[in-house]
């Protein structure tokens, strides 16, 4: 049976809500740009959590100073049971020495999952142990001692790169359990085989970036996403009921009008389309 995503004013402090332990619901909830927490089967994860102001540390001074237009909806030692945390890549808004020691210490008994190509990073700004980190290569589930299948699909964030050993630096997660199949892109653009290879695994939710891609800011290197179109194509495409836009809102020189999301909404058919906003519990209920 399909599902259908629905959304609700949360009516209580984010922090509140993730201090209790998963409701048994498949329940999602937006972090700002990339970051969900999603519940499933009794489990709490974190995917690409930036909660930090460690990239406007970084940039200080810089044409590009990475100031925050969105104050993190929650404090990383404030979210809690959760079983593990999933990093797409090793840009610092989606695997950030911020977050991730905070996170990690608050939750001892999660477990870290980031590509394989990008091990040495994920250690180094998470600072677990080897045996609280799981490597996760595309083509292939995550092996896990738990209720939820995770099964890690190729990322292009703007290429598609790869380490010397064929490893992809880039990576999304398709999230499987209980019927139900949420899809987190990861930065991804548009490239050949996606769409085939994500509608395989038939998700019911897509998370996807809708920043696009701008070519002045690749030149400097910042890669693009998809673009609010291209996304809602891919969606489409990948046979998806809903789509919650993302990676907008945070950064002012490398976002989306949430005024344009919201038209996209309106006008969006065969499609349920959502704009991530903070304040707001995503439910999944059967159709």
């Amino acid at each position: 049976m399909r599902v259908k995503l629905t959304e609700k004013p949360m009516g209580e402090p984010l922090a509140e809500r993730l201090s209790r332990p998963p409701s048994g619901k498949t329940e999602i909830y937006w972090l700002g740009q990339a970051g969900f927490v999603i519940d499933i089967v009794g489990m709490r994860l974190v995917v690409d959590p930036y909660l930090s102001d460690s990239l406007a540390v970084k940039y200080r001074n810089t044409p590009r100073p990475h100031v925050r237009l969105m104050q993190p909806p929650v404090l990383a030692g404030e979210i809690l049971h959760v079983d593990l945390v999933l990093c797409t890549h090793a840009h610092t808004d989606h695997m950030d020495p911020g977050t991730l020691p905070l996170l990690l210490e608050a939750n001892p008994r999660s477990t870290l999952v980031a590509p394989r190509a990008v091990a040495t990073q994920a250690m180094e700004r998470s600072d677990v142990h080897e045996d609280r980190l799981i490597l996760a290569c595309a083509g292939g589930p995550v092996s896990l001692p738990m209720n939820v299948e995770i099964i890690p699909t190729r990322a292009a964030h703007e290429t598609l790169e790869t380490d010397e050993d064929g490893n992809h630096r880039f990576l999304g997660y398709a999230i499987r359990g209980d019927g139900t199949c949420i899809w987190h892109s990861g930065d991804c653009i548009p490239f050949t085989g996606l769409e085939e290879e994500v509608r395989r695994l038939r998700p019911d939710v897509a998370l996807l970036p809708v920043n696009g891609k701008h070519p002045e800011l690749s030149q400097n290197g910042v890669p693009g996403n998809f673009s609010l179109h291209e996304a809602i194509a891919v969606a489409l495409h990948v046979g998806a009921n809903d789509l919650i836009a993302h990676h907008y809102g945070l950064f002012d020189f490398n976002t989306e009008q949430p005024e344009k999301i919201d038209a996209a909404v309106a006008a969006t058919t065969g499609l349920n389309l959502h704009r991530a906003k903070t304040n707001t519990l995503y439910t999944m209920q059967n159709r």
